[in-house]
């Protein structure tokens, strides 16, 4: 955006762009334009955790991804609600622990147990690999210059 001020031309970015005119660009279109603790969203790099784990979890990001785990002492799904321990059974040995709970994959994935390793993949309609599965595109400029990004499809 341009002002006169007294006869020459200012000019500025517009509010969220970044640069100098010409050369003004959004902060970012992919997160790997961001630090590796932050993602694109909005075509600005942000923190991924905020509102993203469920109650007791605690959240870390892994290479722009924001990674869901229960604190130390709890269990459940991180991503919902992590509940306290209970107690082991004093006569009972204690049950063999799941290595998909808390899931180690990351978002957009799934977890199976592996003669209790955990294996990970990304879910349907999702690329890359684990922690970094995603849609195909967020935005039009994710897809080529001839398609159009449509619920998360080029």
């Amino acid at each position: 955006q341009c002002r006169e001020i007294n006869g020459q031309a200012v000019c500025s970015c517009l509010p969220t762009y970044i640069g100098s005119p010409p050369g003004c660009r959004p902060e970012c279109v992919t997160s790997s334009e961001c630090s590796l603790d932050r993602a694109c969203v909005n075509q600005k790099c942000v923190d991924p955790c905020p509102g993203t784990c469920g109650t007791n979890a605690r959240c870390n990001v892994n290479n722009h991804s924001p990674i869901c785990s229960c604190q130390s002492g709890y269990t459940g799904d991180p991503f919902t609600r992590c509940y306290p321990n209970p107690p082991p059974p004093k006569d009972t040995p204690v049950a063999i622990r799941d290595p998909c709970v808390p899931s180690p994959c990351g978002p957009n994935s799934q977890c199976r147990n592996v003669n209790g390793v955990p294996s990970c993949s990304c879910l349907v309609n999702y690329i890359g690999s684990p922690p970094n599965c995603r849609p195909e595109c967020t935005i039009n400029a994710e897809c080529p210059s001839n398609q159009a990004c449509m619920n998360e499809k080029c």
